[in-house]
């Protein structure tokens, strides 16, 4: 078998598994379970699906990092429900599905799905230094499309997008990309800037939409040639120009935002999915028989290598 990373945007598939499965069965304490179940479902499916060799499921230590929200205060402000002085403010999240985090994490050790965090630093950016210092091909399995700036043809680094559903999951490359938004995979990130996203609280250039973003990439390449060309009055509409010209601000601190980190000191991980014991199996079991995990943790457990 070749060697295969897959790389986990895990908050985005629990919270995906929380709303996309009913919370009729619980634990004998009457906590739900439902996202725990759904995750352990997602992952049976992507194992046998796309038979990877190693996982690491990658971890919000910091889902808004200061340094981030100092650049642009607007930066996923709308899902704050507590600001924290001493640490990452409080997300909007329901308080069923938060109860369920610490269960999630253990039924990712039972399973040997290391979870790799950084501090100061989102899910993203975990996905981004693994993915570019991976020797191996790559699958990053996210619902997120700012992660479509890490696709890699030459180096087998892909998307499988779960934005549909896990019954209609999307392998992205950059024929892809390009198919959809009239750019490359590499473009990604700067086209985000200009289009802008309200669910990050990234606000775009105002006036420009993801067609003018496309057409201004394709001539001028990327940021720094649109704002070079808009300064020498070249670039797109007179229109156009004025209003990269108006950005000026946005411009300097949005593709530091927007872009993914590539390079943190995450140590040494342990990622192989090593074959299913008698000493994991048990632990597995007996964790699923605790919190009615059921069905899923068996489903689970047969996915991994025999």
């Amino acid at each position: 078998m070749t060697d295969r990373l897959m790389l986990l945007d895990t908050a985005s598939l629990y919270f995906r598994a929380f709303y996309g499965v009913p919370d009729k069965v619980r634990a004998s304490d009457g906590t739900s379970v439902n996202a725990v179940r759904g995750l352990l479902d997602m992952i049976a499916k992507l194992v046998s699906t796309y038979r990877p060799t190693h996982v690491v499921a990658c971890w919000d230590d910091d889902w808004r990092p200061a340094w981030r929200v100092d650049l642009l205060p607007s930066y996923k402000a709308h899902r704050v429900v507590e600001a924290v002085a001493s640490g990452p403010d409080r997300e909007e999240a329901p308080d069923p599905l938060v109860a369920q985090i610490p269960l999630i994490r253990e039924a990712l050790a039972v399973l040997g799905i290391p979870v790799v965090g950084a501090a100061e630093h989102e899910a993203d950016d975990v996905i981004g230094t693994l993915a570019t210092t991976a020797q191996v091909p790559v699958d990053i399995v996210t619902g997120d499309r700012d992660l479509f700036q890490l696709i890699d043809d030459e180096r087998g680094i892909r998307i499988v997008y779960t934005a549909r559903g896990m019954s209609n999951l999307e392998v992205v490359d950059d024929a892809a990309v390009f198919a959809k938004y009239g750019i490359h995979a590499a473009q990604y990130a700067d086209f985000a800037v200009l289009r802008g996203d309200p669910s990050d609280g990234l606000p775009g250039v105002a006036g420009i939409g993801e067609k003018s973003a496309a057409a201004l990439l394709t001539a001028h390449t990327d940021l720094a040639g649109i704002a070079a060309a808009a300064e020498a009055g070249t670039g797109g509409t007179p229109a156009q120009r004025a209003k990269i010209l108006a950005a000026a601000d946005y411009l300097a601190v949005a593709p530091t935002v927007v872009r993914v980190v590539r390079d943190l000191d995450l140590g040494v991980i342990d990622d192989a999915l090593r074959p299913r014991d008698d000493e994991r199996t048990a632990a597995a079991e007996a964790l699923a028989e605790r919190w009615n995990l059921g069905s899923s943790m068996t489903r689970a457990l047969a996915a991994l290598p025999a």
